[in-house]
């Protein structure tokens, strides 16, 4: 069993004789990216809104505790990150993809590695394949960085490494209102560390590309999925494409509204909060005239933390759902088992709670 987060990722299967589509040639869509009617992303949409949450607000902690509860996503303002920052973190996606095809390629993720320029890792559950792109960051984006920007590589260097710095200090903030939600204190969460900042936490960040593409209503962005994580946070351009399926509503569009970033609650919360609040599932649609782009901040404990329903919540009417287990093992897990990794980790079935993830069809669970 993999020890480390990123051991876990390498594990992960992945499209390793997949043919790069250079989606700025493509006139049709090709058979290969044709999904079928089940998965079209022209399904019928929910008018729902998600919680929009001022964190200056008093009662953010309670409004925060409710849209995970209900939702298990929601959107933030006055989150502390600078505008000039989302600004400069959108350029450098946005150079990075611009750039020829065969150059990205010079950045290219290895079969056995981690970081880099690839495919959705989700893909290879899924017959046919996501219009997307994405560059993964684990650790420092140096060496993939010189690849593409032999002379150029140290700006965007600087705002990885910036933007990884207050993604994660805001990834702190988030879990504290999310277990403060729950009743939890810094006493009930040892791995928090002694300042309870969470210093041994660990993040990955996704850059995700989705062109402008010829047939829309028959292609998948990316396909649904949660994320194996505690917490996910995603800033997205002015192009809306981010779906969230609400229970008994069907999928919901969040907005990408401007100075906002999109929480989602990841499968290890759901597990910390002993089921009460979901891991979300969401995808990605594309459009036919914009380009998007999306930034997902990816966050989990320790690599050696085991985690397990929170000792609040458990008493003898509310036993623990789940096992203990550690974000690298379930990773790993997730690989496997895909759709049915959190049921693979179930000591019992909720009480009087309807469980949604099974409720959802064989083929719709992600790789966070």
């Amino acid at each position: 069993m993999p020890s480390r987060v990123s051991d876990a990722i390498r594990t992960q299967p992945g499209h390793l004789l997949y043919k790069h589509l250079d989606f700025n040639s493509v006139k049709e869509l090709p058979d290969s990216h044709a999904w079928h009617d089940e998965y079209s992303s022209s399904d019928s949409c929910s008018m729902d809104s998600v919680p929009v949450i001022d964190l200056s607000d008093p009662n953010a902690m309670k409004l925060v505790g409710h849209a995970c509860k209900i939702w298990g996503v929601f959107q933030v303002t006055n989150h502390g990150i600078t505008t000039s920052l989302l600004d400069d973190i959108e350029s450098a996606g946005r150079n990075l993809f611009s750039l020829p095809i065969q150059q990205k390629l010079k950045a290219s993720r290895s079969p056995d590695g981690v970081s880099g320029y690839g495919v959705a890792r989700i893909s290879c559950f899924f017959p046919k394949l996501m219009w997307s792109e994405g560059f993964t960051i684990v650790g420092s984006p140096l060496e993939h960085a010189r690849q593409l920007w032999p002379h150029d590589y140290q700006k965007f260097c600087n705002v990885i490494e910036e933007y990884d710095r207050e993604m994660k200090q805001l990834a702190g903030r988030l879990m504290w209102l999310m277990l403060g939600s729950l009743s939890t204190t810094k006493e009930d969460v040892k791995w928090a560390g002694p300042k309870g900042d969470f210093e041994e936490a660990s993040g990955v960040l996704q850059l995700n590309s989705y062109p402008a593409c010829p047939d829309p209503d028959r292609a998948m962005g990316l396909a649904p999925h949660t994320d194996s994580t505690l917490l996910t946070i995603l800033h997205q351009n002015n192009t809306s494409g981010l779906q969230v399926l609400r229970e008994g509503n069907g999928w919901v569009t969040v907005p990408p509204l401007p100075g906002t970033l999109v929480v989602n609650v990841g499968d290890l919360l759901h597990i910390l909060s002993n089921g009460l609040y979901p891991s979300v599932l969401h995808r990605a649609v594309v459009n036919r005239t914009h380009h998007r782009l999306s930034m997902a901040y990816l966050y989990g404990p320790p690599a050696g933390v085991q985690i397990s329903p929170l000792s609040k919540l458990v008493d003898p009417t509310h036993p623990p759902l789940y096992r203990p287990i550690t974000w690298s093992e379930y990773l790993s897990t997730k690989a496997k088992h895909f759709n049915k990794a959190l049921s693979s980790v179930r000591l019992c079935a909720p009480l009087n709670r309807y469980d949604h993830h099974d409720g959802v069809k064989v083929g719709q669970r992600g790789l966070g």
